[in-house]
């Protein structure tokens, strides 16, 4: 089953100073979300592997789009994270079917290599409310310079019958990192955590 989107939205968001000082460069995350179809909405279903396939497509076409947006090669992306929010006539486990069997496969290639597990959060929402998308390094999960989020927001979604579901990737780690720790240049990116 292909993915029914009503609409896909792009942002990027670009930190130029904190605290007073200077970024340079600037730290920047980008977020790409589709509003989709929820083709469960309303009723209990068994299989929700079509929901895996969607999650598939979904992985792809918007880790694509973060990378574009931030005008940089797959290899340059440095976190990502993922996240659903189901409307009032789905379940919970409608998010999870999309983002865990079968999303992170494409949004690696996407971004080139990912062996860090894709940080994911879930929730049902209705139009108008904030999903938060946590962000952690593609390829070592204890670089903390890198543990951070990013909100998205749609005035129109998710409707009843729809799901909201994000992607974001950065090209940086937070502003001003300093709690110690692995650094992202320190990072094997081996065994998905160093």
């Amino acid at each position: 089953m292909s993915a029914k989107i009503r609409k896909i939205a792009v942002n990027v968001e670009e930190t130029l100073v904190e605290m007073g000082r200077a970024i340079a460069p600037p730290t920047r995350k980008a977020v790409a979300v589709a509003v989709i179809e929820n083709p469960f909405a309303g009723r209990y279903q068994e299989d929700l592997s079509d929901l895996m396939d969607i999650g598939a497509e979904l992985g792809a076409l918007l880790g694509e789009k973060c990378v574009a947006a931030l005008g940089i090669s797959p290899e340059q992306a440095e976190s990502y994270g993922k996240s659903a929010m189901v409307g009032e006539n789905g379940e919970l486990e409608h998010a999870a079917a999309i983002l865990h069997p079968k999303l992170g496969a494409p949004l690696r290639h996407a971004v080139e290599k990912g062996a860090a597990l894709v940080p994911s959060s879930k929730k049902m929402g209705s139009p108008g409310q904030v999903l938060d998308v946590p962000l952690g390094h593609k390829d070592a999960a204890y670089v903390r310079s890198h543990f951070d989020g990013i909100e998205v927001r749609l005035n129109d979604a998710p409707r009843a019958n729809e799901i909201m579901v994000a992607v974001a990737v950065t090209d940086s780690s937070r502003p001003l990192p300093r709690v110690g720790g692995l650094t992202a240049d320190e990072a094997e990116g081996k065994d998905g955590l160093r």
